[in-house]
């Protein structure tokens, strides 16, 4: 049972990831049926301000010393710094809490902090999108899964960016005192008890580069015509090279086949018109070029990790 949540603040931490916590934790809704939860708000030290990432402060009523009794130990966003720059004290109470049984949660960013503390070493984990890439390289133990919206690794719980943090405070919710009382404070916030996804559908898909301007004008050509089957002799021939020429110098230039960076772009060109207009998901696979709607869901579900009605219902006009 989660009787007592400890918040952790360090300086310059984020407001929001902040009062996700609160809103989940820290409100008294006994009168709806929730179980009480004694929210601390813990710092270095007690009373002294903090910066936030927007400039306010925020001023912790508890020492570090009242994480010692709590169920739950959340660490929301702070802006990122080399990890020598974490406070020890910091780390070390982390590093206590887990010892003794404590479940830990970091929103977003938070997870680097865990990592600073040695307590991601050979760990499920995950963090917003665009630093994935920079938590895997500074901690390169951490089985880090960049797709999803929480990890829930048993004691230790972590979240993708943002908004991931209410998924993974309401899944512990949900874990420890039960469905009701999660769909209770689901229904407050006046959000979904559980999506659906990871954070795939949220990353912006780069467009495939050429390195070089020899192919330039044929991918120029191939994004214009996405509704056109294009072999790849028909493309060699356009490109005014034998296939084979061609081939090699396609993934010399671009990293990748014919056949994949096409499916690329069209997929591509499907998120925008799932986004931008109310073409059937036949349509818009016939526009892109692909041949079926069933093969468009395929691709679009790999690439971007949800369904194309989906992703329409969540980010559709």
């Amino acid at each position: 049972m989660l009787k007592t949540v400890a918040a952790v603040l360090l300086e310059d931490v984020a407001p929001f990831e902040f009062g996700v916590l609160c809103e989940v934790f820290g409100l008294d809704r006994r009168d709806e049926g929730v179980p009480f939860v004694d929210f601390l708000v813990c710092g270095e030290e007690a009373g002294r301000p903090l910066r936030t990432s927007v400039g306010a402060r925020i001023t912790p009523e508890h020492g570090l010393d009242a994480v010692a009794d709590a169920d739950l130990v959340a660490v929301p966003a702070v802006t990122m710094r080399d990890e020598d720059d974490y406070p020890i004290a910091v780390l070390e109470c982390l590093r206590t809490a887990s010892a003794r049984g404590a479940t830990l949660l970091s929103v977003c960013s938070g997870a680097f902090v865990l990592g600073a503390a040695g307590l991601l070493d050979g760990r499920r984990c995950t963090t917003h999108w665009r630093h994935a890439d920079q938590l895997a390289e500074r901690y390169p133990k951490a089985l880090l899964d960049p797709d999803v919206l929480f990890v829930d690794d048993g004691d230790i719980v972590t979240s993708a960016g943002t908004a991931a943090g209410i998924d993974a405070c309401l899944h512990l919710v949900r874990r420890e005192q039960g469905s009701a009382a999660a769909t209770a404070i689901a229904r407050r916030m006046v959000v979904p008890p559980q999506r659906d996804g990871g954070q795939r559908q949220y990353i912006e898909l780069p467009m495939p580069e050429c390195t070089a301007d020899s192919l330039s004008p044929v991918l120029t050509w191939m994004v214009a015509n996405l509704a056109t089957d294009h072999p790849v002799a028909a493309l060699a021939q356009r490109a005014r090279m034998s296939e084979r020429t061609f081939a090699r110098r396609f993934v010399a230039e671009t990293g990748t086949t014919p056949h994949r960076w096409l499916t690329m772009q069209r997929v591509l060109h499907a998120r925008q018109l799932l986004e931008e207009t109310r073409l059937s998901v036949e349509e818009i696979a016939d526009q892109c070029g692909f041949s079926s709607a069933a093969l468009l869901r395929h691709h679009f579900n790999r690439v971007v990790g949800v369904a194309p009605k989906d992703y329409r219902r969540t980010f559709g006009c």
